[in-house]
Parts: structure tokens; sequence; C-alpha cells
């Protein structure tokens, strides 16, 4: 496999995902890639250009008929790492046709996937939220149990979220920051239920009330959305959909505290409000269900 140019910068994931397929980086000097070309067989090529030469389409044609096949960037990352490019200059637009609101069946079918889950998890976690209690009034007994906060969900309309409150009263001080590593503000029993994600066993009840999803993007509060609005193109398409407790994002890349990382993970979003199927659901549950247990990485 060869990648040709770098209008898109490969980030190390990414990078470490596409190994298995002997990937190759050259810029787009045609007597660099006719040398790649050359040196081994080539079966898969990906155009990360912007424009190509006479020339070129004509070295593409030759290889074409010689069973080489030929990727556009955004053909490549929808097909091989299952997110949307999104140009960061906002100079491509046509994409954005195809990011829709789920239809009345997908819905339909989404809210009885999240009843189904929702429902019996929040039975079966019971005896659970019964220990996040105690254990949060015994180790920061000064504050409450749950943390109810703002943020903003489907078209772009705010709802209370809840989660079991994992850090020190006043935290934030009024100053709205990401958590760290090792972020002092979290109390033993805090770090081992954002570690386990049980902190967000609350918010099954907003999956019930129909504020989220089990599944959709991650839900931002307002402040953060402005920043990464001013930064990212098309941010705002994310809130097509609701919300989710877990999503096509969260477990594909990393936990991330910047504007890169909101950039990266909207592509994922907008993969799935775009591809979105009862098998793209079952999936990211399934991975879903493999971070949990540990399973880094899959």
């Amino acid at each position: 496999m060869l990648v040709i140019g770098n209008r898109y910068r490969f980030n190390e994931l990414e990078k470490k995902t596409l190994q298995k397929y002997k990937i190759r980086f050259v810029d787009s000097d045609i007597e660099k890639i006719k040398k790649a070309l050359e040196s081994e067989r080539i079966q898969v090529v990906v155009l990360n250009i912007d424009k190509v030469s006479d020339d070129f389409v004509k070295q593409l044609t030759e290889l074409t008929l010689q069973g080489t096949k030929f990727y556009t960037l955004e053909h490549f990352l929808e097909t091989y790492l299952q997110k949307l490019y999104i140009p960061r200059d906002g100079s491509k637009i046509d994409f954005l046709d195809e990011i829709k609101p789920f239809s009345m069946m997908q819905y339909i079918l989404k809210r009885a996937i999240d009843f189904s889950i929702a429902i019996p998890l929040a039975l079966l976690a019971s005896p659970v939220m019964l220990l996040c209690t105690y254990k949060i009034k015994h180790e920061s007994p000064e504050g409450p149990v749950i943390y109810s906060h703002k943020r903003v969900g489907r078209n772009g309309k705010e709802f209370v979220c809840y989660k079991f409150r994992s850090m020190i009263p006043d935290a934030e001080k009024g100053n709205p920051q990401f958590a760290s590593k090792n972020d002092p503000r979290i109390f033993r029993w805090g770090a081992f239920m954002r570690r386990t994600h049980i902190d967000e066993l609350p918010q099954l009840w907003n999956v019930i009330k129909g504020d989220m999803h089990v599944i959709g993007p991650r839900p931002e509060r307002r402040y953060w959305i402005e920043q990464f609005e001013k930064e990212i193109p098309y941010y705002n398409e994310r809130h097509l959909v609701s919300p989710g407790i877990t999503g096509w994002a969260q477990v594909n890349y990393p936990y991330g505290s910047g504007v890169d990382d909101a950039y990266q993970k909207l592509m994922y979003d907008l993969y799935y409000i775009k591809n979105w199927s009862v098998w793209l659901e079952l999936k990211t549950i399934f991975k879903t269900v493999l971070i949990m247990l540990g399973k880094k990485g899959i």
C-alpha cells in the first residue's frame, strides 16, 4: 500500500492500525512515486493530494490496467479506518449532504436498543451503584454523590446529564478544564470509577428519559463546543443526533483533551452518523465491553 502526498497527516494510531497492509508514505514528487512503484508490487495507492498532473494521470491509468486499486483520501479513510475526512480549512462541503439526522425507522431501532440495554443494565448494576454511593460518601463526604451538569444534546439543546462524582467538591472553581492524567482533584475511588467507566452508570437514566442514546457522540459542555467550533469546521454536525454514553469515537480513539483530539473524534462521530446500522451499533457495544474489560487497542 502506497500513500502519495501529505494533504492529511496520519497520526501514530492510524499508522499502527495500517501496519498490517505494509503501508509506505511518499510525497507527490513523480520521480519518487515511480521508484516506489517500481521497487515492489503495489496493490493499493492512496491519493493524499489535492491535484494531479496530466503525466501523473497517465501513470495512474497504466497502473489501473495492471490491477492496482486507487483510493481518494476520503474513500480510503472511510473504508480502512472507519472515519470521515474533514478538511481543517473547511474547503470541502459536499460530504455534508450525506450527514443527516436518523430517519424515523433508525430512531425507533435505536430506542429499542437503548431500552433493551439500559433497563436490564440498570437493574444488574444496582449493587455496583449502591457501592459507589457508599464509597463516595466515605472518601469525599462533603459533596453530592451524583454530579449534575449541563451538556449539549440533539439540535444543540442543553440537558442535565448525570454521573457519579469522582472529583473533590468545586473541583473546577468556576473555570472549565479537562481532567488530566493523575489529576489531583480525583479521589481514589473516583479514579477507579473513571478507569472502569462505572461513574457513567447514572446516565442510564438519561437514556431512559430520552436525553441520550446508549451509543452516540460524547456529550460536551457548551463552553468546549464554542471553543471547538472556532477551530474545527462542521463541529456542530455531531449534534444532528443525541449523544451517547459510549460511541464510535470513544472506542476507536484514546481519551484526549485538546482541539486536535476533538477533530479526530469528530471524524469518527460523523462516520457513525453517516453509516449508522444495527450492525455498527452492535459492533460499538462489543468494542465498549472489550475496553471495559481492559482489552485496550482492540
